[in-house]
């Protein structure tokens, strides 16, 4: 039975850049799958498209580009990427002028566009999950992007494209377009496409699979980590899969990394929903096959739904922010009258806001005054944050932890502010029938 091998080469739009190269180097991969998009993300490259028509996909883009391109046209490797975020067709012109730039010929990238139903969800007023409905948004809203599927992307790897780039694909989908098309899986074949998503699902998050997520010092020890290893996914015709990892690389691959991956942002084994099927992985095996090996299978799958999860992008607040540091005796006692004095500030000069917090990190900024405290510490960072409808009264907030400085408690340092436009996201689900699929093909 035929097997390929994907590798991961990014879990997140800032992750390394040097295990990608080392998985194209060494990994021995036919595919190497780039993931970058999260839900905000693609919210602020629409953003950012507004500002620069040219622009809108991932920053890292020409540079991870620059650095496997090379490597991946000598050895036959293709790319898959969701690095286009707002703008795949642009960022389909930039891959190929990399290409062209680096003397490389006879590539042919695709983008995949359709995943942007703006007007689509305007025009249905679509209710969201927070409570508020399209039109209720008016115009704060930025962006509206469906969750696409595995399609469009074996179609793109169909007509020959050695690198496909995508906006807002489901993360599991990336590599699931590479399955269907290498080993011709019908889209109606729910367990095949169910043992697929299992294996994108796993790889998407790069070297949380490895180890990255995993390592807890003297609990659950991983090696290496500042060398982490990226995964490689042995994956046969019926779907059956073996992780694994570059020999010598850091980082490590046992059952446990796997389970922990398997159930990273489910809320349902059993209705993993999907573009492109729902997939359940309760009957899922994990085993060990040898070192850095781990053989996974039992993924199934039912009918997709038709709809599709849609990330709806909008201007909600402003949030000003300011932090000072106290060290010494009495640290604890000098940050907690700072933030007295600064919440009565606010309120004496009357700054409007519709939330704040009072934090003194490493003392209650994660879980409040319930926090245990095993003596007191040594240092403190105070931390006071607020959210605002303008981007003026955000800028008082931090304005008034500065002046800290000559009117608080002694011994006051390294103080720093910021004020800035909040973009928050909300979902809704959209008809798979309002994404029209299209795939361009460029040539360098």
């Amino acid at each position: 039975m035929r097997t390929i091998r994907i590798g991961a080469g990014a879990g997140y739009s800032g992750d390394r850049i040097e295990p990608a190269v080392e998985l194209a180097e060494k990994g021995e991969l036919d595919y190497l799958v780039f993931e970058c998009l999260a839900e905000r993300t693609i919210a602020l490259a629409q953003q950012a498209r507004m500002k620069d028509p040219a622009g809108g996909f991932d920053p890292l883009l020409a540079a991870r580009m620059q650095a496997v391109l090379p490597i991946c046209k000598a050895k036959n490797i293709r790319i898959v990427t969701n690095m286009g975020a707002a703008n795949p067709l642009g960022a389909a012109e930039a891959t190929r002028t990399i290409a062209r730039q680096l003397g490389l010929t006879g590539l042919k990238i695709a983008a995949v566009t359709g995943d942007d139903v703006l007007a689509e969800a305007k025009q249905a007023n679509l209710a969201l999950d927070n409570g508020d409905t399209v039109k209720g948004l008016g115009n704060r809203i930025v962006s509206a992007n469906a969750y696409i599927g595995a399609r469009a992307i074996a179609d793109a790897l169909a007509a020959g494209a050695d690198v496909v780039i995508t906006g807002r694909a489901a993360d599991p989908a990336l590599f699931l377009g590479c399955l269907v098309h290498e080993f011709g899986w019908a889209m109606d074949d729910w367990d095949r496409l169910g043992q697929g998503t299992v294996v994108g699902h796993l790889l998407e998050c790069a070297g949380q699979i490895t180890g990255g997520y995993f390592a807890d010092p003297g609990v659950k020890d991983v090696p290496d980590l500042a060398r982490l290893g990226f995964p490689i996914g042995e994956v046969r015709e019926d779907g059956d899969l073996v992780v694994t990892k570059v020999a010598g690389s850091g980082g490590c691959v046992m059952p446990a990394t796997v389970k922990e991956q398997l159930l990273y942002e489910i809320h349902d084994p059993a209705q993993y929903f999907q573009p492109d099927v729902v997939a359940d992985f309760s009957q899922v095996r994990v085993e060990e096959a040898g070192p850095d090996r781990v053989h996974v299978m039992g993924g199934r799958g039912k009918p997709k739904t038709g709809l599709l999860k849609t990330s709806i992008g909008y201007v909600d607040s402003y949030v000003g922010e300011g932090q000072i540091s106290y060290a010494g005796p009495g640290a604890v006692a000098r940050g907690r009258l700072a933030l007295e004095i600064v919440r009565e500030r606010l309120a004496l000069t009357g700054v409007q806001t519709s939330e704040l917090r009072f934090d003194l990190i490493g003392v209650n900024a994660l879980h409040g005054d319930v926090t245990p405290q095993a003596g007191e510490p040594y240092e403190v960072r105070v931390r006071v944050v607020g959210r605002t409808e303008t981007l003026a009264e955000a800028v008082k907030i931090g304005n008034e932890v500065e002046t800290l400085y000559t009117n608080g408690p002694a011994g006051g340092g390294g103080a720093w502010k910021s004020a800035r436009e909040v973009v928050a996201v909300a979902s809704c689900l959209v008809p798979e029938s309002a994404t029209q699929m299209h795939v361009v093909v460029l040539e360098a």
